[in-house]
């Protein structure tokens, strides 16, 4: 019993960014359970108002996937763009976490940090996975120049 309350525990731990599904497709047919697929979403670094950042990775299918026990690939794609002015609330922190999600039922996540060029005066954005045991090495970066921005 107190396995299956420390269990829900985990699944409930809130995720630092919420993301939206902007779209799917998929990459492998399964008999049972879902296919799976590449997922494409959106989230608003919560921080920087003008920024948002998409995000492509994989997820697992099948009777595992579906329940929700699958484990997810550590591969994925970051784009960060400049959709309004950007203004800064407060002072950021260098390798802050913007989002994070689990990939696998506890021990993986797939997490976007965010760090301050201030020579260059850009944001630079960090897509990886980590595990509680290894981590992944696999990873994308993407990097937005602050920039006035244009009224029409």
């Amino acid at each position: 019993m107190r396995l299956a309350k420390a269990l829900m525990v985990l699944l409930a731990w809130p995720v630092v960014g919420m993301a939206r599904e902007v779209g799917e497709v998929d990459t492998v047919f399964k008999w049972l359970g879902p296919n799976h697929k590449i997922v494409v979403e959106a989230f608003d670094d919560p921080k920087v108002e003008g920024v948002t950042c998409y995000l492509s990775r994989a997820k697992t299918g099948g009777i595992k996937g579906g329940l929700g026990l699958a484990e997810d690939r550590a591969e994925a794609s970051i784009a960060c763009r400049q959709v309004g002015p950007i203004q800064v609330g407060e002072k950021l922190k260098d390798g802050e976490v913007v989002f994070k999600e689990r990939t696998s039922l506890v021990f993986k996540t797939m997490q976007v940090v965010r760090f301050f060029d201030e020579a260059r005066n850009t944001l630079v954005y960090l897509v990886y996975s980590d595990r509680i045991i290894e981590g992944s090495p696999q990873n994308a970066v993407t990097a937005i120049p602050i920039l006035p921005w244009a009224q029409p």
